[in-house]
């Protein structure tokens, strides 16, 4: 499809939306959230300038129902010896309602982010992300994309002062659509949260039902400290090729009450990763071969919900050492689209 078809599609369906949430008076009012950057990435000494929008909309239509999507809108230029080569990318990350059932469910349908491990639902927006990209094992259970097409089930199952449970199962259908593209596929993923040790625990399990069908399996681990100045993510995912983890720590110096000052608005962050072939069969996204990087990042939390990040890294693996240079510039935007209870 057409930039300008899509475009004038997401425009088209954002007014509908409000249009029909302006018929509820008494609801809450829909969201304008996401955010816009200028992110570069240099590596082995190539350079890559990216201006991106990511624009999130949140349509509550009464008390049960809420309609959500996001868009992905990137530039892409990087110099060569007649000046710059462009391409550009957008399309809809999701589109999905929600039907909240009762305090343990929620029925989700549409095109929607699969709910496998936690990097993919969580870590992919820019304005909340340590690193400017994802990690290198990351397509590993997400069935050769990010999105389904179908349903989901989730919410919490069992919900105590000292711990709680949360599920996510989902059915993916096949699809071509250019802007709904998802494979067959199934899984689900549970979670256990202890919030006076601020630590969640959780497995995955996914099945890609087409073709080659293929079995996943992966394990997540979060936790920080109870003042949020150390904050630890990981995670671990195994498929029928390959399999690889990463491990991130980030740190805020000043959490315990200068998080305003000059110094508290530094975070340093660093994260490991590596990912292993079982065999040659390398059509799940990871490297061809075994690779490990380490990811060095400092970021600084200007005021008005933006970021500026710069990160070094050094990959090793057989194809060859590469050095990578990120830096960027985030910005976070939110507001309701007109006057209601927020």
């Amino acid at each position: 499809m057409r930039r300008s078809t899509f475009t004038l599609a997401l425009i088209g369906a954002a007014v509908l939306a409000l249009g029909i949430s302006s018929l509820c008076p008494a609801q809450d009012a829909p969201l304008l959230s996401g955010g816009i950057g200028f992110v570069t990435n240099t590596t082995g000494g190539n350079t890559t300038y990216i201006p991106v929008a990511e624009p999130l909309a949140t349509v509550p239509l009464g008390q049960h129902l809420l309609l959500e999507s996001r868009a992905s809108l990137l530039e892409f230029f990087s110099p060569d010896s007649s000046g710059y080569n462009h391409s550009h990318f957008v399309a809809l990350t999701y589109l999905q309602g929600d039907v909240l059932a009762s305090r343990h469910l929620t029925i989700v349908v549409g095109s929607y982010l699969l709910p496998f491990g936690t990097y993919n639902e969580r870590l992919t927006p820019i304005w909340i992300g340590n690193f400017q990209d994802e990690p290198l094992m990351e397509p590993l259970g997400l069935m050769n994309g990010g999105a389904g097409l179908g349903g989901q089930l989730r919410g919490s199952l069992i919900s105590h002062p000292r711990y709680s449970f949360d599920y996510a199962a989902w059915f993916s259908a096949r699809s071509g659509n250019s802007q709904f593209q998802a494979n067959r596929s199934s899984g689900l993923r549970g979670s256990f949260y202890f919030p006076d040790q601020r630590l969640e625990v959780g497995a995955s399990y996914g099945r890609l039902l087409e073709g080659k069908r293929e079995n996943f399996a992966g394990a997540h681990v979060w936790w920080a400290t109870k003042d949020a100045g150390l904050r630890f993510r990981s995670e671990f995912a195994r498929g029928q090729h390959a399999y690889g983890y990463w491990f991130e720590a980030d740190s805020r110096p000043f959490a315990s009450g200068n998080l305003e000052s000059f110094a508290g608005r530094f975070e340093p962050v660093f994260r490991m990763q590596q990912t292993f072939r079982i065999d040659n069969a390398a059509s799940d996204g990871l490297p061809s071969v075994n690779t490990q990087r380490a990811d060095f990042g400092f970021d600084y939390n200007l005021p008005h919900n933006t970021r500026i990040l710069t990160s070094y890294s050094r990959q090793f693996s057989a194809a060859g050492n590469t050095n990578i240079w990120e830096t960027g510039i985030v910005h976070r935007f939110l507001f309701p689209a007109w006057k209601g209870r927020l």
